[in-house]
């Protein structure tokens, strides 16, 4: 029962939903903001449309490098349609509430997001576009609504290189991107030292960007203990980032 909820929360992208607002909770409160629950149901909405628009067009592709994820998506396609259908207008309806600026703002990342598709075998490509879009979502959102914001260059610099990490360990176990260039082994590396890089970065950020520390650490230790398998890729490895982003709500909040 509780691997069948969990896998119907990773393969449906609500994990990497809830990964994206807390990750964007985290970044307003290291640059000194407050929370806007509009805000994090945005980059939540916003996140679940790229991924499920990506897992529902690419199927085939995916069949061999996530063939649990694939088997899931076939089963349950028209209720993936429909949740990502709905997200689409809960996206649309709180950009338009949240103001113009928003929409412009987060208008790259959805290209690049749909576009995803086309982008992810490029070499090279997919790790640094990815952490941008993620970025874009993640810090820019809580910058463009906080009246004063604060630590904005440590913020972005700290998630957009521990999610390059990640995205680069992803390419390792799909065997794209980077990893199909230069080997799945140095790759492997490149994201370990980025990720042990960005911690030690993180240890002598200033103010409250310090906070975010739990993300590139558990981003780290997860690739310690890397396995090219499709659970830990999805469940583990991105979970890192889900679980990091909380911790350090939890540490900027006692702050």
């Amino acid at each position: 029962m509780w691997r069948a909820l969990v896998d119907t929360t990773v393969y449906s992208s609500l994990w990497l939903a809830a990964t994206a607002a807390a990750l964007c909770a985290a970044a307003t409160l290291a640059l000194g903001g407050k929370i806007e629950p509009a805000s994090l149901a945005l980059a939540a909405a916003g996140t679940l449309v790229v991924y499920n628009v990506d897992r529902l067009r690419d199927v085939e592709r995916d069949r061999n490098t996530t063939p649990r994820r694939t088997r899931f998506v076939e089963r349950w396609r028209r209720a993936l349609a429909g949740l990502t259908l709905a997200a689409a207008g809960a996206a649309a309806w709180l950009a338009w509430t949240l103001g113009p600026n928003v929409a412009v703002l987060l208008a790259p990342a959805a290209v690049l997001g749909l576009a995803h598709r086309r982008l992810k075998h490029v070499p090279y490509a997919k790790g640094p576009y990815v952490a941008a879009a993620w970025v874009t979502v993640s810090v820019g959102l809580p910058w463009l609504l906080a009246p004063a914001p604060r630590n904005v260059a440590w913020t972005t610099g700290l998630l957009f290189f521990a999610i390059l990490a990640n995205a680069l360990a992803s390419s390792v176990r799909d065997d794209e991107a980077a990893a199909a260039r230069v080997g799945r082994a140095r790759a492997l590396g490149w994201a370990r030292g980025l990720a042990a890089l960005t911690t030690l970065a993180a240890l002598f950020a200033p103010g409250a960007a310090r906070g975010l520390l739990p993300i590139p650490g558990l981003t780290w230790l997860a690739l310690l203990g890397f396995r090219a398998d499709e659970r830990y890729g999805l469940v583990v490895l991105d979970g890192a980032l889900l679980v990091g982003a909380g911790a350090s709500c939890a540490l900027l909040a006692s702050l």
